[in-house]
């Protein structure tokens, strides 16, 4: 894998990118949370321009203010708490994480910039060949599964009689490893590419975005992801097949990513 350059990438105005660290350099969460904050007040002080953080994380379980204690961990793996919205998830390594730091009009929009984030980063797989979307009432980046009657079985059980359908208390972990979150794909169910979880304060944004290039996506088995019980994860690797690195999606990234946020025309909130 080639080396990903440490620093700011250099943009004549508008949206500015800092990569923090990836493979050997990758970041600790609470070293890139304080990094956020200090870049969040320079950001508001309008010291600094609109400010992407782009990195990989050593792994962490991190939970959002919605967070329920049935969703973490059973076998106690420590979690860190943070002021995002979303529920739980995991970043490690193998995962592009984007942390937006943008001054929003006010009232801010927060649904129209998760939106745009959401635009970007399904712009980002369609350049890889990946066909990804949104699903309403679920944030993030999805692959859309197969209709229910035309999923394969699963260790002699029909899926049009998986327990999920009628049992919103399903827990995938107790249910042994087909259900689990990272085979999702095998099972053609929905599954989620990328997750977003953002905070605004002060009329500016912080958290954002993680996208799945090619971790181990087993480390999802351990909680609920997101919240979601009917639904798992996936890979850019996984879905296509073949490897992907973090140093070719990163510059695709950055694209999409300038050309939506530069490009949007932001608005306050309708109130």
């Amino acid at each position: 894998m080639t080396a990903i350059s440490r620093g700011e990438t250099p943009a004549p105005e508008g949206l500015r990118f800092v990569h923090l660290g990836f493979g050997a350099d990758a970041v600790e969460y609470e070293t890139a949370w304080q990094e956020q904050r200090r870049v969040h007040a320079a950001r508001f002080a309008d010291e600094i321009p609109d400010t992407c953080l782009l990195l990989e994380h050593l792994p962490v379980y991190t939970a959002g203010r919605r967070t329920t204690e049935d969703e973490r961990p059973l076998d106690g793996t420590p979690v860190v708490d943070v002021d995002r919205g979303g529920k739980i998830t995991w970043h490690g390594p193998g995962q592009l994480v984007g942390y937006p730091i943008q001054k929003l009009p006010r009232p801010v929009d927060v649904v129209a910039h998760v939106r745009r984030l959401e635009e970007a980063l399904i712009r980002v797989c369609a350049e890889f060949g990946v066909e990804a979307t949104r699903i309403e009432g679920r944030s993030g980046v999805w692959v859309l599964g197969d209709p229910l009657e035309e999923r394969a079985a699963l260790g002699g059980l029909q899926l049009d009689f998986d327990p999920r359908a009628a049992d919103e208390l399903f827990d995938p972990r107790l249910n042994g490893p087909e259900y689990a979150p990272s085979n999702a794909g095998q099972r053609r169910e929905d599954r989620k590419l990328a997750a977003i979880g953002i905070r605004v304060a002060k009329g500016v944004t912080m958290h954002g975005f993680a996208l799945n290039v090619n971790p181990d996506n087993t480390s999802f088995d351990k909680i609920v992801p997101c919240g979601i019980r009917d639904a798992g994860v996936a890979s850019l690797a996984g879905e296509l097949g073949r490897e992907v690195t973090l140093t070719e999606v990163l510059p695709v990234v950055e694209r999409h990513l300038r050309d939506v946020l530069e490009g949007a025309e932001l608005l306050p909130r309708a109130v």
